[in-house]
């Protein structure tokens, strides 16, 4: 496998044009910084989430961004991995992996975070693709290239997770929640053109990853 040959991009491109156009939306619409815009176009707030049931703010959330510069530098980091792992795992397998990473994320900050703060961005997505691209990266170590992206996709993760420590405004579960659901869910998903976890180790991360997701759920319900 050649770094070279693993530029093919369909859907990270039209996940970064459609993130383009949901902000242009925000924008449009009152301001992707106006809290009153980020509410009515589904940002993740856990009271409204759990004591309204507006459920599908675990979805919506990771459409929107505050700020151009939120907004630019979740759109470097998906335009950096996507391409490559959307060749090594096939178009569909990507797009399930970003959405559902970004869920997973969403889910866990919904057990953890702050239940009143209000959050959004394609962030859990990004650490789901750092996740998928160290877990990947150590099945095929063995692979110079996979090796190298696999390691600096951890590092990558691991210098923004410390960085997060000190950003108070910054949603830490949800980058943590997005990377552990990279993990489980590239092992889960496979790859189309490197060695995939055999099914012992991928029947093993769907019970880690249900298993999780129904205790972060249920912690979720408990409203602080």
């Amino acid at each position: 496998m050649n770094l070279s040959d693993l530029k093919e991009n369909t859907v990270t491109s039209l996940i970064l044009i459609f993130l383009v156009a949901i902000f242009v939306f925000e924008a449009l619409s009152g301001g992707s910084s106006n809290t009153t815009t980020l509410i009515r176009l589904g940002a993740q707030n856990n009271v409204l989430i759990v004591n309204y049931g507006q459920w599908y703010r675990l979805v919506t959330a990771q459409f929107l961004h505050i700020g151009i510069l939120h907004l630019a530098c979740n759109m470097v980091m998906i335009a950096y991995l996507g391409p490559y792992l959307e060749r090594i795992m096939g178009h569909w397998r990507f797009l399930a992996l970003y959405l559902l990473t970004g869920i997973f994320g969403n889910v866990m900050s919904l057990a953890f975070a702050n239940d009143y703060s209000i959050s959004a961005g394609a962030s859990t997505a990004v650490f789901g693709l750092l996740g998928a691209m160290s877990i990947i990266g150590y099945r095929n170590r063995d692979n110079q290239a996979g090796l190298l992206l696999g390691r600096q996709a951890f590092s990558l993760a691991v210098v923004n997770i410390v960085f997060n420590l000190f950003m108070p405004d910054i949603d830490i579960w949800g980058h943590i929640g997005g990377f552990i659901g990279g993990v489980l869910i590239a092992m889960v998903l496979g790859s189309r053109v490197l060695k995939r976890y055999d099914r012992w180790y991928r029947a093993l991360a769907f019970g880690v990853l249900m298993a999780l997701l129904v205790f972060f759920l249920k912690k979720g319900l408990v409203i602080g």
